[in-house]
């Protein structure tokens, strides 16, 4: 997300200009809002809120905290969402008409005050199917829909992929120091909340995604592909699963990104053609002239889940994982350290205080005299993922 919002950035800025410009990295850049979410039927409602950066900050993320968001229908009804400390803004399902119109509202803490244009509902049809093909360099991934009504006609996918990892040596026991007694240390066989050697990463599609059906005889989408998983890919190295969303939207939101897709592909440095100015549905009622990021749309989400195995992909499918350079140490409770220098006597290094104590390492099992150890991104898979299995892994 941080890397479309800095291309936005760009595409601002690039927008208002006729000719050729140099710009610095220190030149002054306005922050913009950006709005991101959809208002749910069925569902919760989740709006994010963010600020864009300066090309050349190092800031991932700039949220837009303290917010008042409301979704308000043609008709009057005003419905809140509640800010969550992140620049997330949610509801739990609200009762929201199909037949009605319904825009966002924003009021964020400095006064500024910001609203949608008025949106027609547009429902998903179900997902007919997410299906896999094994290719020359990888795992395609397709998405099948259809509407029997012939109403959809523009959609949008996003996805929410997860994958098991695994460290490269699994730690049977946890250590802590004595406090009261030198070495050996208290140590714990890892209870199961302890493990740290299975983990599970969740990444959401950073991609815009999107087809018409508008100029065919029947709206009937197939194997609109969505991702591309190469063979050497971690994330088939035991199981990978798949969430899709499916938006139905109109066409101005289709066309909106359309353009933000292909503004995104276009820029590939300062000289590069122009890009195309973007213009979304949201307008800043309090200043006019403060530009907006962000297309909001309306209508009930469908979502289908896949899981994809190992087993079931060629056998010279051979994960590459970040773990090339780990090994194995052994750590000694006082390891005897003689000098060259005559007279000087032997010292005595307590390797497990000075290394697994200080994080250098971890604990990975018993030694004779001490413990076998590795660095910490070798042992901990926590440092990448969470060890705590998703609720629908089965």
């Amino acid at each position: 997300m941080k890397r479309i919002l800095n291309i936005l950035l760009v595409l601002m800025g690039a927008t208002a200009c006729k000719k050729q410009i140099t710009i610095a990295p220190s030149a002054k850049v306005t922050s913009y809002l950006v709005v991101d979410g959809n208002i749910a039927l069925g569902d919760s409602t989740t709006i994010t809120l963010r600020r864009t950066v300066n090309l050349d900050s190092n800031a991932k993320a700039n949220p837009e905290l303290g917010a008042v968001v409301t979704v308000e229908s043609a008709g009057g009804a005003i419905y809140k969402l509640i800010g969550k400390g992140n620049g997330t803004y949610v509801s739990a399902p609200l009762n929201l008409s199909a037949a009605e119109k319904y825009s966002l509202k924003i009021t964020t803490v400095n006064g500024g005050k910001y609203a949608s244009d008025f949106v027609p509902v547009k429902n998903s049809p179900t997902i007919d199917s997410v299906r896999t093909a094994i290719t020359n360099v990888g795992l395609q991934i397709g998405v099948d829909t259809h509407d029997a009504t012939n109403n959809s006609k523009y959609y949008r996918w996003e996805y929410t992929e997860t994958y098991q990892i695994q460290s490269a040596f699994e730690s049977l026991i946890t250590v802590v120091q004595n406090p009261t007694a030198p070495p050996p240390d208290f140590q714990y066989v890892r209870t199961p909340a302890q493990k740290i050697y299975n983990c599970w990463i969740s990444d959401t599609s950073n991609t815009i995604i999107t087809t018409t059906t508008a100029k065919l005889s029947a709206d009937k989408v197939s194997n609109a592909p969505l991702a591309l998983i190469l063979a050497n890919s971690e994330k088939l190295r035991f199981r990978y699963s798949m969430l899709v969303k499916q938006y139905a939207i109109t066409s101005d939101a289709y066309n909106y990104f359309e353009l933000l897709k292909k503004n995104t592909e276009q820029i590939g440095g300062i000289f590069d053609p122009q890009p195309s100015e973007l213009t979304g549905n949201l307008h800043c009622i309090s200043n006019p002239n403060e530009p907006v990021i962000g297309f909001v749309t309306v209508g009930q989400v469908t979502q289908k889940r896949i899981f994809v195995d190992k087993t079931s992909l060629p056998a010279n499918w051979v994960a590459e994982t970040p773990y090339g350079s780990c090994h194995l140490d052994t750590l000694l409770y006082a390891r005897k350290v003689t000098s060259t220098i005559p007279n000087i006597p032997p010292i005595y290094i307590n390797e497990v205080y000075n290394l697994i104590y200080s994080g250098i390492t971890l604990s990975v099992d018993y030694a004779p005299g001490g413990y076998t150890a590795s660095t910490p991104i070798c042992v901990d898979c926590t440092l990448r993922g969470s060890n705590k299995k998703p609720s629908f892994w089965k």
